[in-house]
């Protein structure tokens, strides 16, 4: 007799193909073992509109596309566009993929992209991948786009990656205030129905471009508490956790779990405006008081690798010079120390270094921990003397220097540690028209003059680690964490 999760299996995967009968034909297979369970980690806050950070569950459930896609190194790759070149300053010319069409049948033309990624320049809250670039786009023949900007932008094609980017059908802009993604994309799996906050629904696009996928759907769960979603894949209801937090990893004993370095840096940030860190000796006092090695292997339980630097392993360009010894100084002062409880070890980093500090001769008088949104301007005006944060470094284009610029110049606008150096306003600034095997370069030339001033002391580098049932393969293992259902991701043969 089927389990109670293969009946609920069959009748989504019986529903998706009522209501999709009017475009495809029954996905192949057509039965429960055919689907896949999908747990992820957060759940939609605007009815997974493109124009929201929601677009982040449509790229990674593979409903929808962008024009490129960023390889491990952070370069632009092919996705709906198979080329591209540089016209001239202020234009880029692509060439879209023949053979595209969108879920609800209609084709994939210049035309239709250049609409959608002119909704998106226009929508209320443009994806931050786009801040500060004026870009239009316009089709210029029937697979032939043409995107300008305001002046030259040397890392457009890695902005298009922005999963907010997405090309959508036009149908989805019946609404422009509410764009709808259902059946709208162009990705391997239609999303058929959204359950709200609860869950989606989606099914096999056998009209796929890169082929049919190999499973039949995907009946995917939001799920923001870590151990729910550990337990879930433990009792078998689901197949693929996106995120398995360190300390539910005994939980999910007997599943493979996938280790993907990110672009991701934990870091004590030192307030250089304070009462105490004002003074450079002070900070590298700090920072020869924090033990990074000693937080990633107790904190993380070794699941994290210990900073070197602000770029880590997902970075194959980064290197990391190390910091000569901190000049004999007293430590002094009274410090408070904050961080938010989003991510679950940093609270336990904050108490760790809380205590690394007092030991060094600091006196730490508070450790407030409270929800991000609720102290972000206390964090970004100064009101700590240390901020514990974690902080993706690639942003939304991939792009190190774009970063460099937010958390580390005078007018950056995620500027934790308040330091204003004309000299590395002045490096970013140098940066900002180069190529993007140049930026690099002066990236890790920019983290040395960062780490030169002692602004902040980098822990750790995270990793994602997805949860993976027995017998499933073919889950991207992407350190950008846009991607995780492929075509390729199935319950094996």
């Amino acid at each position: 007799m089927p389990s109670p999760q293969g009946l609920t299996r069959v009748a989504a995967l019986l529903a998706g193909a009522l209501v999709l009968s009017g475009c495809f034909a029954a996905a192949p297979g057509g039965g429960a073992d055919d689907r896949l369970g999908v747990a992820m980690s957060f759940q939609p806050v605007a009815n997974l509109s493109p124009h929201s950070d929601d677009a982040l569950l449509l790229t990674k459930l593979g409903a929808a596309e962008t024009l490129t896609v960023l390889d491990r190194d952070g370069t632009a790759r092919p996705a709906l566009a198979e080329s591209w070149e540089q016209t001239d300053p202020l234009t880029l010319r692509l060439n879209l993929r023949a053979g595209v069409t969108f879920h609800d049948g209609t084709p994939l033309t210049a035309e239709h992209a250049a609409a959608s990624l002119n909704r998106v320049v226009t929508a209320t809250t443009p994806p931050r991948a786009l801040k500060g670039v004026q870009l239009t786009a316009k089709a210029a023949g029937e697979r032939t786009l043409e995107i300008t900007t305001a002046r030259p932008d040397p890392i457009l094609p890695q902005r298009l990656t922005a999963p907010q980017l997405a090309v959508l059908a036009p149908a989805a802009y019946a609404d422009p205030a509410a764009p709808n993604p259902v059946r709208a994309g162009t990705g391997p799996y239609v999303l058929d129905s959204v359950q709200g906050a609860a869950g989606a629904t989606l099914n096999a696009n056998p009209r796929y471009w890169g082929g049919a996928p190999k499973a039949s759907g995907v009946d995917a769960r939001f799920i923001a508490d870590g151990a729910s979603r550990a337990n879930a894949l433990r009792a078998g209801e689901v197949d693929v956790v996106d995120t398995v937090p360190v300390s539910q990893l005994p939980a999910v004993e007997g599943n493979e779990v996938l280790d993907v370095p990110l672009p991701r840096l934990v870091g004590a940030h030192l307030n250089t405006r304070s009462a105490v860190f004002a003074d450079p000796a002070m900070r590298a006092a700090a920072r020869q008081a924090i033990d990074p090695a000693r937080i990633a292997e107790g904190v993380y339980a070794g699941q994290a690798d210990p900073a070197r630097g602000l770029f880590g392993p997902a970075s194959p360009w980064a290197t990391a010079a190390p910091l000569p010894p901190a000049p004999a100084a007293q430590p002094r002062g009274r410090i408070r120390i904050a961080t938010y409880d989003e991510r679950p070890e940093l609270p336990e980093i904050a108490s760790v270094v809380a205590e690394d500090l007092r030991n060094a001769g600091f006196e730490v008088t508070d450790v407030v921990v409270q929800e991000f949104s609720t102290m972000e301007s206390d964090l970004l005006s100064g009101a700590y003397d240390v901020v514990i944060g974690a902080r993706n470094y690639s942003v939304d284009t991939g792009d190190p220097i774009g970063y460099l610029r937010s958390d580390w110049t005078c007018d950056g606008g995620y500027n934790l540690s308040r330091l204003c150096d004309p000299a590395i306003d002045a490096a970013v600034e140098a940066a900002q028209p180069a190529p993007p095997e140049e930026r690099e370069r002066a990236a890790v030339r920019i983290a040395e003059q960062v780490l030169g001033t002692d602004a902040i002391v980098p822990i750790a580098h995270e990793r994602s680690r997805i949860g993976v049932a027995p017998g499933v393969s073919g889950v991207a293992e992407d350190g950008f964490d846009r991607r995780l259902i492929t075509v390729e991701t199935s319950h094996g043969a």
